[in-house]
This record gives C-alpha cells, structure tokens and sequence, in this order.
C-alpha cells in the first residue's frame, strides 16, 4: 500500500480545508493588524515599514496553511496585505481620534466615515509609508507565488 501523501486530497477533504485556510489567514491578517495599530499607538508613528512585515507575514501564512500555489494565491497574498494596510490605518486614527474626542477605540472606529478616514490617512501616510505599501503589494505579489 503506498504512502498516503501519494494519495491526492478527496474534493470532500479539499472543500474542508478552505474554511480552515480562510479562518487562519483572517486570524493571521487582524492579529498583525493589531500588532502594527498598538506599535503605532504606543510611539506616535505610523510605522508604514509594518506593510513589508505584513506581506512577508501572509505570504507565510498561505504557504503553511495550505493555499495552492500559483496566480490565485498572489492575488489572495495581494489582497490581504492590502487588508491589512486599510485595517490598520483605520484603527490607528480611530485610536488617535478617540482620544482626542474621548471615544474609546471600538466607538471612535464605528463612528469613523470613510471619507474622514481617507482625508486623515492621506495626511498621515508620507511618502516613505506609500512607498513601504507599494513595495509590501509588490513582495505580497511576487513571494505569495
């Protein structure tokens, strides 16, 4: 009898693995969300250098949960960091916001609009955050492969 790694998954097995891969790379995408959010709250800066870390750390994520390799994973790899960077920059001007306002963070971030939330981050994020972004999406594209 050949070993069962030689077997490829049943499409029941495969089915199960995507919720487990969706789950895990969500996990993985707001847990490093909030990581960038308590650093950037804790020194005042935006840490836009976070984005690369971000990328590298779901490019990881897919590859030990599972994901198939190829163009549908870049894009998922793309997709995320890009999740990560707009997750991130709310909560940090939720945070900031907040406690200016005397807000705590989950109410400042529910009352945030989406156009205030773009004019801040606009003003926030400098050059050298753009550009850290740009390069996450590019290494999110390239290592996710």
């Amino acid at each position: 009898m050949p070993p069962a790694s030689e077997h490829p998954p049943s499409p029941i097995a495969r089915w199960l693995t995507w919720p487990y891969r969706l789950l895990m790379l969500g996990g993985a995408c707001a847990g490093f969300a909030a990581l960038w959010v308590v650093l950037a709250w804790a020194n005042g800066s935006q840490f836009g250098w976070m984005a690369v870390l971000g990328a590298l750390d779901v490019a990881w994520i897919l590859r030990l949960s599972g994901w198939p390799s190829g163009g549908r994973r870049a894009l998922v790899g793309v997709v995320a960091t890009a999740g990560i960077v707009v997750l991130a920059n709310w909560w940090i001007i939720a945070v900031h916001l907040g406690e200016v306002m005397g807000f705590d963070p989950l109410a400042s971030a529910f009352r945030l609009g989406l156009q205030h939330a773009w004019t801040l981050a606009k003003l926030a994020n400098g050059t050298f955050e753009l550009v850290m972004i740009l390069v996450a999406l590019v290494l999110a594209a390239i290592i996710s492969r």
